[in-house]
């Protein structure tokens, strides 16, 4: 059997509303295979997007633990787990974050401008991620020359450039219409298949959800 390559260990979290505790997650505990595609489903305000932000290492959980490639991701300094973050994880957001004044592969290559890479490697891993998503054509468009579904291509090309541990992905689809998101999800699940990312998605989509090989639901902060 796969390493559980994710292991989120009775994990809660709160948020404070002026003097009131507003519970999120309550008590979650869930294990992510190597080369699992994990979908995480749920109706608004269930904690979805709050459990795939403790697992990238955005949030810090209230109580409980988060191993990432055995490394307790909640025990680290805002600075190491920066650089953590920089290192493991691949960001994919409903509405792509794509600076408008960078063409497509100057916005693919951000995350190895933090790397010891040299311009001519950085070039490599550019071209290579932007030909992945099927994108060698549009190395020199702007984003406002994209259309969005082109656009969540880049996205996912900056996000897999620096060959992550991890692929987050926060309702990918969310802002396409049916036949650029069915694209999407083809592309994510051949990244999970081919390439063996192992990738966490929100989403609300059941199409989205088919193409995960393991999916769980949250409701009112409880996992099922």
């Amino acid at each position: 059997m796969a390493q559980a390559i994710i292991q989120v260990q009775g994990v809660s979290k709160s948020y404070w509303r002026d003097s009131f505790e507003v519970p999120v997650l309550k008590d979650i505990s869930i294990d992510v295979q190597d080369g699992e595609f994990l979908c995480l489903m749920g109706p608004s305000g269930s904690g979805k997007t709050t459990l795939l932000n403790l697992i990238a290492g955005i949030d810090r959980p209230g109580m409980g633990k988060i191993l990432v490639g055995g490394t307790d991701i909640g025990s680290l300094s805002e600075t190491a787990l920066a650089k953590w973050r920089s290192q493991h994880v691949g960001f994919v957001f409903q509405f792509y974050n794509l600076l408008p004044v960078l063409t497509a592969f100057e916005n693919v290559e951000l995350p190895l401008l933090l790397t010891p890479l040299s311009k001519a490697e950085r070039r490599k891993h550019v071209e290579l991620a932007l030909d992945v998503v099927g994108l060698s054509d549009r190395v020199h468009h702007y984003p406002k020359q994209l259309s969005g579904g082109q656009e969540q291509r880049v996205a996912i090309a900056r996000a897999i450039v620096t060959d992550p541990t991890l692929l987050v992905a926060d309702e990918p689809t969310g802002d396409l219409d049916k036949h650029s998101a069915e694209e999407i999800m083809i592309l994510l699940e051949r990244l999970n298949k081919e390439f063996k990312k192992t990738i966490v998605m929100v989403t609300h989509d059941p199409r989205a959800a088919e193409k995960a090989t393991v999916t769980h639901h949250l409701d009112k902060g409880e996992l099922s």
